[in-house]
């Protein structure tokens, strides 16, 4: 579900009236992961390493109330869930883009992800769940290795946005360079600063999961 809310009654005010209306509102952060309990997880389980991260990524975010918040056009609209999304490869060799709902139950997330995942790939279309959810992007550059990118500001999405290229092995350990990219009336430097390390922690603790 989603509803527009005052922003005075929020603790973005501040934010808003700083941010709404700059000509670039968004910051992108870097950083390094070491996902190698990631890549062991998905060899021993037979799971996707793609939905394995998008897991941990809806699981870092659920846990700051900033991500429920998002800056929609001069709005600020809460919602009380988020979406990771994905860009599938359709049966044309083209991409559509594939939001799936958080579950904290890993099983569950990876039944909706194959589902749905394989729906876009079948169908060419696009499956959209903005109306009700917090979606955040992902978008996986698997065909080379890169240091990080920096998103557009369209001024129309605004929604978080993370992207990576091919991980990189060195000795016994697997580590995947990162850029996350938000809008800085949605949340402060430190909240995406814990949010990665949200994020980081929950890779190592996958198989707890």
């Amino acid at each position: 579900m989603a509803r527009e809310i005052e922003p005075k009654n929020t603790t973005r005010y501040n934010a808003y009236k700083l941010w709404m209306k700059a000509p670039n509102p968004m910051v992108t952060f870097f950083k390094t992961l070491d996902i190698t309990a990631l890549v062991k997880t998905s060899r021993r389980k037979h799971l996707k390493l793609n939905m394995l991260l998008d897991h941990c990524i809806g699981r870092a975010a659920s846990e700051i109330k900033e991500f429920y918040i998002l800056p929609v056009g001069e709005r600020l609209v809460c919602y009380d869930s988020i979406a990771v999304n994905t860009i599938v490869k359709n049966k044309n060799g083209e991409v559509n883009s594939c939001d799936i709902m958080y579950y904290a139950d890993l099983y569950k997330f990876n039944k909706e992800y194959l589902k749905y995942t394989a729906y876009c790939a079948k169908n060419c279309r696009d499956r959209d769940l903005s109306e009700n959810s917090m979606v955040i992007g992902t978008s996986a550059i698997v065909d080379t290795e890169i240091d990080g990118a920096v998103g557009m500001n369209s001024g129309i999405f605004n929604n978080p946005f993370i992207i990576w290229g091919r991980y990189r092995k060195r000795f016994f350990k697997y580590y995947l360079p990162i850029s996350f990219q938000f809008h800085h009336t949605q949340m402060d430097g430190a909240h995406a600063g814990k949010f990665l390390e949200n994020l980081q922690k929950e890779i190592k603790n996958i198989n707890g999961g």
